[in-house]
């Protein structure tokens, strides 16, 4: 079976960071640690109000990076014009509203499909792997396709928290919308990832998926870093991934 690759969100580094406005920790170090550790690649969230990752970041982990750069980022002339300069491997497109406090859904893409087709397509010009961070939705998914993004991203929040809140039967059912929705979008020739939320308790039953390339998951390691250290927590996800795919 073809390898699952991991790759590690840093975002929540630089929240703690700028809890003290200072220079540490430092994400690019937290980068440079996820790769020693068995990441595939880096993911990192650039928010139209900078609430942790900066636009200094985005620059020093091009320089530094020896893996790929997922540059997560709403679909704002502002962001494009950044991804435009950096020209990173891939970048995500995610839905953003400034009051929330993570990304709450999955982006829109159906009801605005026009606006976005013209939206990335300099992106996919400049070489960027475009990605559509959708719900697990028919819908969602057909659209994605038209619009001319390679991958799709599927947010497994709504899995994660019904498992947290002990809503097996909820939390089942998401499931098997994920394992449909990740055959549909394989079907149509799209790349799947998948990401949002997940633990060492829930990634197991993604990772499963055969259609599934990539999973991203960055809060959970973060915080599972203060007990562990950040290799040996990533190391572990590592495992049950391989795991799972085995």
């Amino acid at each position: 079976m073809t390898h699952l690759r991991l790759g590690v969100n840093i975002d929540h580094v630089a929240t703690v960071r700028n809890a003290r406005g200072g220079a540490y920790p430092d994400p690019l170090r937290a980068a440079r640690l996820a790769e020693e550790a068995g990441a595939d690649g880096i993911t990192a969230h650039l928010r139209e109000d900078r609430r942790h990752i900066s636009d200094a970041d985005i620059e020093g982990l091009m320089e530094v990076l020896s893996v790929p750069l997922n540059f997560e980022m709403a679909a704002t002339d502002e962001m494009q014009a950044i991804a435009l300069r950096h020209r990173p491997h891939a970048v995500c497109i995610v839905p953003e509203k400034r009051e929330e406090r993570t990304t709450e859904g999955g982006l829109e893409v159906a009801r605005e499909e026009n606006k976005l087709a013209h939206f990335i397509a300099p992106l996919r010009d400049v070489g960027c792997r475009v990605s559509i961070f959708i719900a697990a939705d028919r819908a969602q998914i057909e659209a994605a396709h038209r619009i001319g993004a390679e991958v799709i991203e599927l947010h497994t929040g709504a899995y994660c928290d019904a498992h947290a809140e002990g809503h097996f039967d909820v939390r089942d059912a998401e499931l098997e919308r994920l394992r449909e929705m990740a055959a549909f979008g394989h079907s149509l020739g799209l790349e799947v990832h998948a990401g949002h939320g997940l633990t060492y308790d829930t990634v197991q039953p993604v990772a499963a998926f055969p259609e599934v390339r990539e999973l991203n998951i960055g809060h959970f390691l973060i915080g599972e870093a203060i007990f562990l250290g950040l290799k040996p927590a990533i190391a572990e996800m590592r495992r049950l991934m391989d795991d799972a795919r085995a």
